[in-house]
């Protein structure tokens, strides 16, 4: 390590998101890197609102859609407590979250109830298509709407900076595009190889199989996946292992 408290670097987008990765990280012992590798940019769009279900994949999507005036008589479904909670916060009834926070516990969950019926899944461009593919086999009519595309910040990358100093001592990635996004800040640099290196030395932590996969594919080897697919439970699972 590099000091009494680890230097672990969390990647959540630029709002009260990372806000409260530093102030959990904090409390843990960590020192927090806050390095935002996602911004959201709203397309404008609004989910379908004559759907039999909605569904909804993230805060950012939740808050798009009441902004654009979302209403329906759907049975909302949310991946994940934060979403649910969003959902709550905004005056929607939220009829279905899985036990499994993750596109296949959705559908796993949602599969029994959905032939025939209308599905909308309202969120980023970079949804994956496990959901999409999941509900259509379950029979259901489905149809998606991008709300917001999520692109890297300007100026991204001094988590890479540190890692290739071998400064970083834990990173939280919570998705695949969060690693997308620090490899293409790091390169950006010019210090990837360092920055890879540097994650080798460190305890990476990393939300769900798919993440996992995208991070061993591009080098990065995986210390920690939580069992509960949640932010809390990464930077928890992270800063015990360290």
């Amino acid at each position: 390590m590099t000091s009494d408290r680890p230097s672990v670097a969390a990647f959540r987008p630029a709002d009260d998101r990372i806000e409260g990765a530093s102030a959990l990280l904090e409390e843990l012992g960590a020192e927090p890197l806050a390095d935002p590798m996602l911004e959201p940019r709203p397309t404008g769009a609004t989910p379908r609102e004559d759907a039999d279900y909605a569904v909804f994949t993230s805060k950012t999507g939740v808050e798009l859609a009441a902004e654009n005036g979302f209403e329906t008589a759907a049975r909302l479904c949310a991946i994940g407590g934060a979403t649910a909670e969003s959902l709550a916060d905004h005056g929607y009834s939220v009829a279905v979250v899985p036990d499994t926070y993750s596109s296949t516990g959705l559908v796993e969950r949602l599969a029994p109830e959905v032939a025939g019926a209308r599905v909308e899944v309202a969120r980023s461009d970079h949804g994956s298509a496990t959901l999409l593919d999941g509900l259509e086999e379950a029979g259901a009519y489905v149809h998606e709407t991008v709300l917001y595309e999520l692109v890297r910040p300007a100026g991204a990358g001094a988590s890479a900076a540190a890692a290739a100093r071998g400064e970083l001592d834990g990173a939280l990635f919570s998705s695949s595009l969060t690693v997308e996004n620090f490899l293409a800040a790091a390169d950006d640099r010019g210090v990837r190889a360092a920055a890879v290196a540097g994650l080798e030395a460190a305890v990476v932590g990393v939300i769900g199989e798919p993440t996992r996969a995208t991070a061993e594919r591009e080098g990065v080897s995986v210390d920690v996946v939580p069992d509960e697919a949640d932010f809390a439970a990464l930077a928890r699972a992270v800063v015990d292992r360290l």
